[in-house]
C-alpha cells in the first residue's frame, strides 16, 4: 500500500449534504485514501458516489471486495454491505447488522484501527443516536486521531454529541473547518505505525449479559470501555448502548401493537359468537361472549392510549435525550 495513513468518515441523518461540503474542500493531491459510510436503508440503492463526484474533488466509487487500496480515492460503502479494511485491501462484506445498520460506521472504524493504528484519522459527522462512538474509541486506543463535527453545527447532533461525551476527541470543529484539519494532519505523517489489533482485548473484556439480542434473540455479551458500552451476540449482531435502547423500544412497540391487534380481533370474534348464541336463544352464552368482548375492547383501548401517548411524549433520539426529558 502506498501510504500508511487513511481517513474514515461516518455520517447518518443529514450526512449527504455534509459529505458533499467536506469532500468538495479536500485537495485532489490529498495523498491518502478516504473511506465513507453513510447510513441508508438496506433496501435503498446507494447513489452516494455519483452525488460526491458531482460535488467535485477526489473520485468516489463503490469498491469491489478484495480491491487494492490506493490514495486519492473515496471508497463508499455500498448498500446493505459493510466496508472494512484488511491488509491493504478493501473488504465488502454482508455480515450481521450492527446497531441495525449495514453498512456500519463502527465496523469500518474498528477495522481501520486494527489495520493502520496511528495512521487512522476518524471523522464523525451528523447523525442520530451514538453510531461511530465505539469506533472512535477503537481508533484512539490504537493511537489514531478523532475529529468530530461540532454538535451545534450538525443537522442531527446525536452522533457528534455522543462522541464528544464518551471519547477523548482531538478536534471538535464546525463542518467548514474539518477539511483543513484533515489536510494538516495528513501533512504531519505519524512517526510510526501503531498496528495494535483490538479483537483479543475485546474478547478478554467481555462478560455475559442478562439481555438478549433484539434481532435473533440469542444471548448477549457486553463490553464496557470507559463510558462506552457494547453488546454483541454469537451471531455477530452488535449494539451500542443507545442502539440497544432503541432496538428494545422498537421490539416492545411492535409487541404491544401486535397485542392490541389480537385483542381487537378477539373482541370482534366474541361479538359474532354472542350474536350467534342469541340467534340460537342461548342467552347465558351470549352474555358470556359479550362480557369477553367488552373486556378485550377495554384492554385494546388501554394499550392504544399507552402507545399513542408514549409516541407523543418521547421522540426518537438518544438514551441521554430521553433521560433528560424524563427528569425535566
Amino acid at each position: 500500500m502506498p501510504t500508511k495513513q487513511l481517513i474514515v468518515i461516518g455520517a447518518s441523518a443529514g450526512g449527504v449534504s455534509a459529505l458533499q461540503e467536506l469532500v468538495r474542500a479536500l485537495p485532489l493531491d490529498l495523498g491518502v485514501p478516504v473511506f465513507v459510510v453513510q447510513h441508508i436503508p438496506n433496501s435503498t440503492v446507494s447513489v452516494l458516489p455519483t452525488i460526491l463526484n458531482r460535488a467535485g474533488g477526489l473520485r468516489a466509487f463503490h469498491p469491489e471486495d478484495n480491491q487494492e487500496i490506493v490514495p486519492n480515492r473515496i471508497y463508499v460503502a455500498p448498500s446493505d454491505h459493510h466496508l472494512l479494511i484488511e491488509d491493504g485491501r478493501v473488504r465488502v462484506w454482508r455480515g450481521p447488522e450492527e446497531n441495525r445498520h449495514r453498512p456500519s460506521i463502527d465496523a469500518l472504524f474498528r477495522s481501520a484501527a486494527g489495520a493502520h493504528g496511528e495512521g487512522v484519522i476518524g471523522v464523525v459527522l451528523t447523525g442520530f443516536l451514538d453510531d461511530g462512538t465505539n469506533g472512535l474509541i477503537a481508533i484512539k486506543q490504537c493511537g489514531g486521531t478523532a475529529i468530530v463535527q461540532d454538535p451545534e453545527d450538525a443537522a442531527s447532533p446525536g452522533m457528534p454529541q455522543s462522541a464528544v461525551e464518551r471519547v477523548d476527541v482531538d478536534y471538535v470543529l464546525p463542518l467548514a473547518e474539518i477539511p483543513g484539519a484533515i489536510v494538516e494532519l495528513v501533512r504531519k505523517a505519524p512517526a510510526q505505525e501503531g498496528e495494535r489489533h483490538i479483537a483479543e482485548a475485546t474478547e478478554a473484556g467481555e462478560k455475559p449479559s442478562t439481555l438478549t439480542c433484539p434481532d435473533c434473540h440469542g444471548a448477549l455479551w457486553e463490553l464496557a470501555e470507559g463510558d462506552a458500552l457494547t453488546f454483541r451476540c454469537r451471531v455477530g449482531h452488535i449494539y451500542s448502548a443507545d442502539g440497544m435502547y432503541s432496538a428494545q423500544a422498537d421490539s416492545v412497540e411492535r409487541a404491544l401493537w401486535a397485542a392490541t391487534r389480537s385483542l381487537e380481533e378477539s373482541a370482534v370474534l366474541s361479538r359474532r359468537l354472542a350474536q350467534r348464541a342469541r340467534d340460537r336463544e342461548q342467552s347465558a352464552a351470549a352474555r358470556l361472549f359479550e362480557q369477553r368482548a367488552s373486556d378485550k375492547e377495554k384492554h385494546a383501548t388501554l394499550l392504544r392510549e399507552v402507545l399513542e401517548n408514549d409516541e407523543k411524549r418521547i421522540p426518537r433520539g438518544s438514551v441521554s435525550t430521553a433521560m433528560q426529558e424524563k427528569s425535566a
